[in-house]
């Protein structure tokens, strides 16, 4: 069935919480609608003629930035590289870069470090689209991809689980959003000092469908035990690298092997927001087996930000 035209949701994407659980399942309908067309090579429709997107990056990125790249070609639009030291402050204001950016271009994929600044920019720019491309609070941008290889892969749904091993970071923040407005229950393990906030939780309970709800872990057997999912992230963030040799201590019994994955559902599959550090959170025989579905999620980012830019600023 032919996906509906797509209608803005909102004036930013700054989290997963800007959607409501009805714009998540239309987002979704559109990408499926635009893989299908892509690999069909059907030409897509030029949502995003004449109108300029900006790409403002304060940390290195491969799928992020090529995604968001070949998405905005392919709908027809153009970009501008701005240079990482715009964001930062200390040649002018970030507020200022926004009042200036809103009078050229239509949106502001802005990577950077603190959530905050993300939104100063949304909030400068009354007539600038801002998406979040990752801060260290948030990702949700992955979580769009990881919601659509799940609804790919389940078809629906509801009842679901996925048990996610590691620190209870952005990725982890962002995925807990999503499976909840998915209807999947999510269980986190780690250690002590890296749990999930009390705030996710909260949010999650707010927005989640069909009784999904997050349940935190110590032991990571217990989270994964049959689960239809298990993700994990790298133990060690970019801005985190003073913290490389603690962290590989702390996180070392959280690495996802074939015998924890012994311990989830038959037929579960290895997720991972990438980049991987074999060896350290995950082993190559795990990240290898049929089971992963890492670079169907890679691929399935490109699908998604084409989606997020025709509901958010397509004409």
């Amino acid at each position: 069935m032919e996906a509906a035209p797509p209608v803005a949701f909102a004036k930013d994407f700054l989290s997963i919480l800007d959607l409501s659980p009805a714009d998540l399942d239309r987002l979704l309908l559109i990408a499926a609608q635009m893989k299908a067309d892509r690999r069909a090579a059907r030409p897509p429709t030029p949502a995003l003629a004449g109108l300029h997107v900006a790409l403002l990056f304060e940390k290195p990125s491969l799928r992020t930035r090529s995604t968001f790249e070949i998405a905005v070609r392919e709908l027809a639009g153009d970009i501008l590289h701005l240079p990482p030291e715009f964001a930062d402050g200390s040649r002018e204001p970030i507020e200022d870069v926004a009042r200036n950016l809103e009078r050229w271009v239509r949106a502001l994929v802005v990577r950077t470090f603190g959530q905050r600044k993300a939104a100063t920019l949304a909030a400068a720019g009354r007539q600038l689209h801002v998406i979040n491309a990752l801060t260290d609070e948030e990702h949700p941008c992955q979580a769009l991809a990881d919601a659509f290889t799940m609804r790919e892969r389940w078809g629906d749904c509801r009842g679901r689980s996925v048990a996610f091993v590691g620190d209870g970071n952005n990725v982890a923040t962002s995925l807990a959003h999503a499976a909840g407005m998915l209807g999947v229950n999510m269980h986190i393990a780690s250690p002590e000092g890296y749990e999930l906030p009390d705030r996710v939780i909260e949010d999650v309970a707010r927005v989640s469908r069909n009784g999904a709800r997050v349940r935190r872990f110590r032991d990571p057997k217990e989270a994964v035990a049959q689960a239809d999912a298990v993700y994990t992230d790298v133990w060690t963030s970019m801005g985190e690298e003073a913290e490389t040799a603690e962290r590989h201590r702390v996180f070392a019994p959280y690495q996802v092997t074939s015998g924890l994955m012994a311990g989830a559902a038959d037929g579960a599959m290895f997720m991972h927001c990438l980049p991987a550090h074999r060896g350290e959170e995950v082993t190559s025989e795990v990240i290898d087996s049929p089971a992963s579905v890492v670079f169907d999620q890679a691929e399935n980012r490109l699908h998604t930000q084409k989606a997020l830019l025709s509901m958010l600023i397509g004409k």
